[in-house]
Formats: structure tokens, sequence, C-alpha cells
């Protein structure tokens, strides 16, 4: 069985020294969605909503996450991001905006925190801008869909569950 690698032999949480490891091209890209009532959408989706782009800030929200994760999750490494990209699909038939965030950076360790993180923060922006019209939003599948390079390698989330 594997070990939990933030926490010592004593039980106590402590950061993973990744000095050791050999830098790499590292890539992680996470999910999100925000489901909404089908006005709240039409309203997104027209950007006609009285506090201006809901989609280019809850973008710009995502990539500022992403930069600060180290500051937000307390074990996390600060990393050089290389890139960071939010994007958005909004869906009618099911009311909802999906959100996918990729980060990348050359490094020692990986950046699924800081793809899970963009993700996460962009649609709690989407939440916040919108909650004044449907404040019954539900931020939903919160996850990993990929990650490559380091010594684990290639990870891809199934349809149905995780390779």
């Amino acid at each position: 069985m594997s070990k939990l690698t933030h926490i010592d032999e004593t039980g106590a949480a402590r950061m993973v020294d990744v000095g050791a490891k050999s830098m790499s091209e590292r890539v992680a890209v996470a999910k999100a969605v925000v489901t909404m009532q089908p006005e709240t959408l039409l309203l997104l989706r027209s950007g006609n909503h009285k506090k201006g782009d809901v989609l280019a800030v809850a973008r710009i929200a995502g990539i500022q996450a992403a930069k600060k994760c180290s500051d937000l999750i307390p074990l996390c490494h600060p990393l050089m991001l290389t890139a960071v990209d939010v994007s958005f699909d909004t869906d009618g038939r099911d009311n909802c905006v999906l959100i996918q965030a990729r980060c990348k950076v050359s490094g020692q360790t990986g950046v699924e925190m800081e793809a899970l993180t963009a993700a996460s923060v962009a649609a709690l922006t989407i939440y916040d801008m919108c909650k004044a019209v449907d404040r019954g939003m539900q931020i939903e599948s919160v996850g990993l869909l990929e990650k490559r390079g380091g010594k684990s390698g290639h990870w891809l989330r199934e349809e149905n569950g995780e390779e």
C-alpha cells in the first residue's frame, strides 16, 4: 500500500523534499462544473450581466489562483508556472458551465494542485458574479483529468473512473 507523502514517520505534516527529483516538463488538467438555472446561463452567455463578462473575470481569477496555490495550500511548493489556461464550455442541455484548467511547469514537482485550484476558483468566481440572480447554483465534479511528467509518468481519468 502507498503511503502519504506529506506525513512523516511520527505522523507530523511535512513539506515533501523534491530536491533530488529530476527536472521535467509537467502538465496537469483539472475540471469543475457549475450548474445553474437556464435563465442564469442565458444571461452569462449573452454577456449582458450587469457585473460584466463573467467568463473573462473567471478566467483571470483561475489564472491568479494557480499562481497563488502555494499561498492557499499549506504544503504546496511555490512553482514557476510556464503556462496556465482556463477555458469554458456552456452546456444548454444541462444548464452548466464546464471549466477546464491546464497548468504547465518545467520543474521537480507536479502541477495538479495548481490546476485544481484554478478550476475551483474559476467556478467560485462564476458563483460570486451570478449569485444575485441565482443563489441555487452548484459547483460540482471538481477533479483531475490528466497529469503528465515526473517519475509516475502519464495518468488519464477514464470516462467512468480512473486509469
